[in-house]
């Protein structure tokens, strides 16, 4: 059994330790997709392998700085569960001084997440959630509110570089919203966009580490989420996915309906 308490004391005080002594100072390299990866992005994997090995030695971790092999075989074990881990999601900004990066942690069973940790420790926002038990960010309830916003009036969370192209340019002559922003973590994307800070939100391409725990937490906030194929967003698998959601309901089935139109027949992402 994992105390939630105890786990949230743990990414806490790693992130503390490990991640923000090394905040604009690491250096910076490419792994072969071409993506961003720091000292730190391993060193907070490292060290949160060691303090869940300490807590819970019969849940193995899957993190993000692990080869695609070691992954695949780690999703299809059916042990005690198993940690989903970003060590920091957000590296770009981390590497580049924006203060704009989290650590993203969920617990996996059964083809599904049964905790959620979030962590910002630039502004010591600490977001969790757990199946039928809501979100919180630090000790604050999070819950859906009746926006009473047309689409047109709603500010969106887009990632456009991961978009298939005509749609990424559909969205740019032609936005539905208000106005746009892309920040650079999509764990804190889901956090934030439960927390109303922001009302819609779209991504072409996020892996398993990224979207486990912050869907949860936006699930259990009162938010909905789906693919750009209508599909359930979480998936026990490392492929990526896209990703559709809005903490109002309303405002995500006219979302979702846009991009439907926009996107025409046969032009869907996974």
């Amino acid at each position: 059994m994992v105390d939630i308490e105890r786990l949230k004391k743990i990414i806490i005080r790693a992130a503390e330790q490990e991640l923000l002594p090394r905040f604009a100072s690491s250096e910076r390299g490419e792994k072969l997709d071409g993506s961003v990866v720091t000292e730190a992005d391993t060193a907070m994997q490292a060290r949160l392998r060691e303090d869940f090995a300490e807590q819970w030695p019969d849940i193995p971790l899957l993190g993000e700085e692990m080869d695609e092999a070691t992954q695949r075989d780690l999703l299809q074990g059916d042990g005690e569960g198993l940690w989903c881990v970003d060590p920091l999601d957000g590296t770009s900004n981390f590497a580049a001084g924006l203060p704009f990066f989290s650590v993203s942690v969920a617990l996996l069973k059964k083809d599904q997440a049964v905790l959620g940790v979030v962590y910002d420790p630039v502004r010591r926002e600490c977001f969790w959630a757990a199946p039928g038990q809501g979100a919180c960010c630090n000790r604050t309830r999070l819950s859906a509110q009746r926006l009473r916003l047309s689409l047109s009036q709603a500010v969106a969370l887009i990632d456009f570089k991961r978009l298939d192209a005509a749609l990424a340019r559909r969205l740019a002559e032609q936005p539905p919203y208000s106005s746009q922003r892309s920040f650079g973590s999509v764990a804190l994307d889901w956090c934030w966009l439960a927390a109303g800070r922001g009302h819609l939100y779209l991504h072409g391409k996020q892996r398993i580490w990224d979207y486990a725990a912050g869907s949860l937490i936006l699930a259990e906030a009162g938010g909905h989420a789906a693919t750009l194929s209508g599909e359930s967003v979480f998936r026990t698998d490392i492929a990526p996915r896209s990703a559709v959601a809005a903490l109002d309901e309303k405002l995500f089935q006219a979302w979702c309906t846009w991009l439907a139109m926009a996107q025409g027949a046969g032009n869907t992402l996974p």
